[in-house]
């Protein structure tokens, strides 16, 4: 107890030195200095910056300038650590010593830390890991325990043949990983929304830029990982050569839609937006083009994933890739007393006054609305309506529906009438009265 005590007081002695002495009061004046220059310097920044003002709404590179909005968090403890870092540098040459002014750095580190990660990590899992481990060990660098707490982590360790794996590995692997995942998906989304942001080159280009660039970017975090856990790339690819052989059997399928994948947005035979029928039937609005499969949206809400082989290998008909304009039919019959002169006239004016139909006089003739004989059945006359429209006669363009009523009350207010099977029966043999 009298050691303990010893020291106690010698500690307590210490301690009222430090908080006696000049030095002590020149450091924390120093401090205080700094706060006092960072706090209006970070506001001054913030208020006179056009980028940091006020949150962009509309114009030119929106989701840049949005990103650069978020950073005016991020300038408070910029500015503290600036200052701090001019104040360590003021305090070792007036005074020979910085260590309270470095613990305050130190502090404002950690803060800086706590800033990016509470405001730019957005999934609540890395948000607590980065919380609950990168701020401890930068805790533990400040009071200078980290190496300590990493020796004894690499004592806790298990021996698989050469390979070991150690509690530290384990711990760096988790940390470092999640990290690079966390900024592999910042920079994927990054780079492909300023890719499409290209709008001087054409849809399929940029859709194959923005897909090479992910590609690039999953093998260049998976080889860091890799280097991370302490893996031998070069005996690696010398596995890898020899699984990739027999992997190469396995996966033709894959490297087939891949490989179609690259074909399809370098021909630019398929865009985002185009609607495709394939030669099976299915058909929809292309929403989304992957490296192995393309997705088609139909108009009842369904998502068709269609590998891309299938694109190379079968015929499809692409209905908007060049052209938006389509020509639709519609068919309907008419009783044979009926007057076709007039018949033909209404039509056309009623088809023609659709919004969504393209008519008028400056309309080449083969485009405008049209009716005319289809045939000649049994119970009436076949008439043929043709007219032509901006996109797809489906979904939110129900024009070929609201045609057809409307021929209907046409043909209704003019008495015009639409026949029914009729059979006319003769009675053969009968003897006459």
């Amino acid at each position: 107890m009298d050691n303990y005590k010893a020291l106690l007081d010698q500690f307590l002695t210490t301690t009222m030195h430090w908080l006696s002495s000049p030095k002590f009061y020149s450091q924390l004046g120093l401090i205080l200095l700094a706060l006092l220059i960072a706090f209006p310097l970070a506001k001054f920044l913030k208020s006179r910056s056009p980028l940091l003002r006020q949150p962009p709404t509309d114009g030119a590179m929106l989701n840049l300038r949005q990103g650069i909005y978020r950073l005016r968090d991020l300038v408070l403890p910029l500015m503290m650590i600036l200052a701090l870092s001019i104040a360590v540098d003021i305090g070792q040459a007036l005074i020979s010593q910085s260590w309270l002014i470095r613990i305050s750095l130190s502090l404002a580190v950690i803060f800086m830390l706590y800033s990016i990660i509470n405001r730019f990590v957005e999934k609540q899992l890395f948000r607590k890991l980065a919380l609950w481990l990168i701020l401890p060990i930068a805790v533990l660098h400040i009071i200078g325990w980290l190496d300590e707490v990493v020796a004894y982590l690499e004592t806790i360790s298990l021996q698989i043949g050469n390979f070991k794996i150690s509690a530290y590995g384990v711990a760096r692997v988790l940390i470092f990983g999640s990290v690079l995942f966390w900024l592999g998906r910042l920079s994927n989304n990054a780079g492909q929304q300023i890719i499409r942001n290209q709008h001087d080159l054409d849809l399929g280009t940029r859709e194959v830029f923005a897909k090479l660039f992910q590609v690039t970017l999953f093998v260049v975090v998976f080889l860091m990982l890799l280097q991370i856990m302490g893996i031998n790339l070069t005996a690696l690819a010398v596995f890898g050569g020899a699984v990739g052989v027999g992997l190469g059997f396995g996966l033709q399928s894959i490297a087939s839609n891949f490989i179609s994948g690259i074909i399809l947005l370098l021909d630019r035979s398929l865009s985002v937006g185009d609607y495709v029928e394939m030669e099976d039937g299915r058909a929809g609005t292309i929403r989304e083009l992957k490296m192995r499969s393309t997705t088609l949206e139909t108009f009842d809400g369904k998502d068709i994933m269609v590998p891309n082989e299938q694109f190379i290998t079968t015929s499809f008909t692409n209905w908007t890739h060049k052209n938006q304009k389509q020509r639709y039919s519609l068919n309907f019959q008419v009783a044979y007393k009926t007057d076709l002169h007039k018949l033909f006239d209404v039509v056309r004016e009623v088809v023609a006054s659709h919004p969504q139909v393209i008519s008028g006089p400056d309309i080449p003739i083969e485009e405008r609305p049209d009716a005319e004989i289809q045939g000649f059945a049994d119970s009436g006359i076949d008439i043929l309506v043709e007219f032509w429209m901006e996109g797809i006669d489906d979904g939110r363009n129900r024009v070929g529906g609201d045609l057809l009523l409307m021929i209907w009350d046409a043909l209704q207010q003019h008495g015009i009438e639409i026949p029914f099977p009729q059979r006319e029966i003769k009675i053969l043999g009968q003897p006459s009265n």
